[in-house]
């Protein structure tokens, strides 16, 4: 069968899109959803999303990883599918809409940034050399004054595929403090198995680790090899964080037609 099918991306972070919305994409294995993500024998991306309807909201985003596997929440890929519902003709000054997570907010603001409202994180998890927190998805943080030279795949892949993550996965991201209020993030992210450009959730669990007022507003702006995102939110002490957003570009790519 053929299907229309639409490629969006946000910093780098590249997604297939799909408007289900009548319902009219069948139920895709797991080994079609890795095809039409390959980048050699497919369309290529990091992720497939489906723009589906439900009561209530404005649409439900359903996510699936390169690898074919239905993901966590997906950061860049809900503001991508905002501004693909935007460009779809639902026009909203703010969009509601569910995620494997629960509930989000998004708005686009005027030239076209997005902003999504992340879920708030009630749990920071210390070690010795990182740190763990989920901001709709596991997250490793590693800061290091070397960002450029790390090898992000290997070591990355490395600690992924640790006795302690190996079972769930994990996302493993390296950071930079470049000052007060700016990050350099560079991500290993499970699913893809491979650093991407950008990783929305990501940037924010790397954010919320350099707050610059401990309790409080707090932005903080944050390079990807994909460009450029920021992140605003509330802390209040050590381990709670609110009113999370995550702000950046999100573009169509091109569209076509597939067959599946």
């Amino acid at each position: 069968m053929l299907f229309n099918f639409y490629k969006y991306q946000g910093t780098g972070n590249d997604f297939i899109i799909f408007d289900n919305r009548e319902q009219q994409i069948p139920t895709w294995t797991k080994e079609q959803i890795a095809h039409l993500c390959n980048r050699r024998m497919g369309i290529g991306a990091d992720g497939l999303m489906l723009l589906n309807k439900l009561e209530g909201y404005d649409f439900k985003m359903m996510y699936y990883n390169a690898d074919g596997n239905e993901s966590t929440m997906c950061g860049n890929g809900g503001r991508c599918l905002t501004k693909f519902a935007y460009h779809s003709g639902i026009h909203r000054s703010s969009y509601r809409f569910k995620a494997i997570d629960g509930d989000h907010e998004a708005e686009i603001e005027i030239g076209g940034l997005v902003r999504l409202k992340m879920q708030d994180v009630n749990q920071v998890d210390q070690h010795a050399s990182y740190t763990l927190l989920n901001t709709g998805s596991p997250h490793l943080v590693k800061f290091t004054t070397e960002i450029d030279e790390i090898d992000v795949v290997e070591t990355g892949r490395t600690i992924r595929n640790s006795d302690a993550f190996a079972a769930e996965g994990v996302n493993v991201n390296f950071v930079q403090t470049l000052s007060q209020d700016s990050i350099q993030v560079r991500t290993y992210e499970r699913g893809v198995e491979d650093e991407t450009l950008s990783c929305g959730t990501g940037v924010t669990a790397s954010a919320l680790l350099c707050a610059h007022n401990d309790n409080g507003f707090n932005r903080v702006e944050v390079k990807t090899k994909g460009g450029h995102l920021s992140v605003e939110f509330n802390k209040n002490n050590d381990e709670h964080f609110t009113d999370i957003w995550l702000c950046g570009p999100a573009e169509i790519v091109f569209q076509g037609v597939v067959e599946v």
